[in-house]
């Protein structure tokens, strides 16, 4: 029988700044609440979005998210990604057994602290880990795929043999989306630097753009829908080349409205939530189908600012993961 510890390390921040802020320290292992299991953190993965909320300098999404946790104080744990296994049960938790494998997005947008030994989850925020992964490997699957999968199939409604143009299509978000566009036998077009050319290729792009080299909107022929994580011009651009009824989904900011009456296409936000049942569907994908994460950087819990440094860098292929256990 394992002896649950009372405290555990955890990477926690006592104000908003640079990466220089996150900090190693002991804590109290949390309690769980009736409907919520006690996750012992094998993995946890690093998203941009943890970046944006604890630098106060990002007026985006990192301000959504932090607003939408406006009662909460410091110190945070960041981490919204989690692999490991169940350690405890809430008296109103009969969904999951001891020991079982997990994997999930807990609670986004509210704060849940998977940069820790262990986290307290809603039981219905996590699924059963992909069996052919590894935990390192589960950690960097459910917001990026989550919101692949909102995006793609909540927003774009994607058909098959639809032309699917998606940007910075060797990032964590993009990388999944291409897979699971292939899935959906979608023809599939992606943007990305030139390095990045075979790895997508490898994964079934069936147009590459580089875009340092070419614009998109001069080089490909009209699209059915646009996924973008990236904004600014190339959010804009991106009208350009849908056909009529298109959509544009946008995963920073809402499209212009106006512009999309102009265009005659969809403009959708996608703000990803949790959703087990997809993460259920998508662990059928890994284990049956091959769809497969890429690991960018593995770092230790306590390597926790170096993990933030590279991923502030941004244009980076696949994501980046903490080994927790």
């Amino acid at each position: 029988m394992r002896i649950m510890p009372d405290s555990m390390h955890a990477v926690r921040y006592h104000e908003l700044g640079s990466e220089e802020v996150l900090k190693n320290e002991t804590t109290q292992v949390p309690e769980p609440n009736a409907d919520e299991v006690l996750i012992r953190v094998k993995a946890a993965g690093v998203n941009p979005i943890d970046c944006k909320v604890r630098d106060s300098a990002n007026t985006g999404l990192g301000q959504n998210v932090r607003d939408a946790n406006d009662d909460a104080s410091f110190p945070i744990t960041p981490g919204w990604d989690v692999s490991g296994v169940v350690e405890g049960l809430g008296e109103d938790v009969s969904s999951w057994k001891m020991g079982q494998e997990v994997y999930g997005m807990l609670r986004f947008p509210t704060l849940a602290g998977t940069y820790a030994e262990y986290v307290a989850a809603p039981a219905d925020d996590v699924a059963q880990k992909p069996s052919s992964l590894s935990h390192s490997e589960a950690a960097a699957v459910p917001m990026v795929t989550l919101t692949a999968w909102q995006a793609l199939f909540d927003a774009a409604d994607i058909s098959s043999d639809d032309r699917v143009l998606i940007h910075a299509a060797a990032g964590g978000v993009g990388h999944m989306a291409v897979q699971l566009a292939k899935e959906h036998d979608a023809h599939v077009i992606g943007t990305a630097s030139g390095s990045n050319e075979e790895f997508l290729l490898n994964l079934g792009v069936d147009e590459f753009v580089n875009y340092r080299k070419e614009g998109f909107e001069k080089t490909v022929d009209a699209v059915d829908v646009v996924i973008d994580p990236v904004g600014g011009e190339t959010l804009n651009k991106s009208f350009n080349i849908l056909n009529n009824d298109g959509v544009l989904v946008s995963l920073l900011r809402e499209p212009n409205q106006d512009k999309a009456d102009q265009y005659n296409v969809d403009g959708e936000l996608v703000f990803v939530e949790p959703n087990s049942g997809y993460l259920n569907q998508i662990r059928d994908l890994i284990d049956e189908n091959g769809v497969d994460p890429h690991i960018r950087s593995t770092f230790s819990l306590k390597e926790a600012v170096e993990s933030h440094r590279l991923v502030q860098k941004g244009h980076g292929r696949g994501k980046t993961v903490l080994n927790v256990d």
